[in-house]
């Protein structure tokens, strides 16, 4: 059994912490409002669920989902994050993060951005291509004929095996794009961000396995 913490617990890290209490692993959810204002989600998640800080969250986790906006990545709290695997979740959208020169010129992804604002940390790409509603619907057991993949990025080989490890345990199996550097293909404006799991006007969506990701992958231009 695993805890994962959660700085950031909307769309997406509220999603990841419903299929982790439902796979048996305690959360540690937080945003930027404050505790008190997760008792619904932590009332509704149970007893493997508490609400904390944000620092709390990041002390707590075995790992660490970070579902923030990028623009809130200077505020993360670096120092009880240092030796965690985070799953970064984030999308790099100029019109909600400002514009980022480092970005738009390509000289980095969302994610390095992230690895370099946390670097005793070990970041892992994950999650930031799949509509919310898609990731909920479409979790299936380990082995099932219409299992749905999601792609990873990241520079350790280790923190992506631990990834992996929870991926399937939440109902996913794992696609590995390379390093931070090649996370880029799975980002907002890509191929494999949100289509091949449907239309998000279909909230049940499409299975996509392995191969289908793969594809997608391979078709992503810059």
């Amino acid at each position: 059994m695993t805890t994962v913490g959660f700085i950031g617990s909307g769309m997406i890290g509220g999603t990841v912490a419903r299929l982790s209490v439902a796979a048996g692993h305690h959360v540690v959810l937080s945003n930027s409002r404050g505790p008190e204002t997760l008792k619904d989600l932590v009332d509704e998640l149970g007893p493997l669920a508490t609400a904390a800080t944000g620092q709390q969250a990041a002390t707590a986790g075995d790992i660490v989902v970070v579902s923030v906006p990028v623009k809130a990545y200077p505020h993360l709290p670096a120092e009880a994050l240092a030796g965690k695997v985070i799953l970064d979740t984030g999308n790099y959208y100029p019109q909600r993060d400002g514009q980022l020169a480092d970005l738009d010129n390509g000289a980095l992804t969302c994610s390095g951005l992230l690895q370099r604002q946390l670097p005793d940390s070990t970041v892992v790409k994950v999650f930031n291509n799949i509509f919310f509603k898609h990731l909920a619907s479409l979790a299936r057991p380990s082995g099932a004929a219409d299992r749905t993949a999601l792609p990873v990025a990241g520079d350790d080989e280790k923190a992506k095996a631990v990834v992996a490890e929870f991926l399937d345990s939440i109902g996913y199996d794992t696609v590995d794009t390379g390093s931070l550097a090649e996370s880029w293909r799975q980002d907002a404006g890509r191929p494999c961000y949100g289509a091949p799991y449907g239309s998000f006007s279909d909230e049940t969506g499409t299975p996509a396995d392995a191969g289908t990701i793969r594809a997608a992958l391979a078709e992503a231009q810059r």
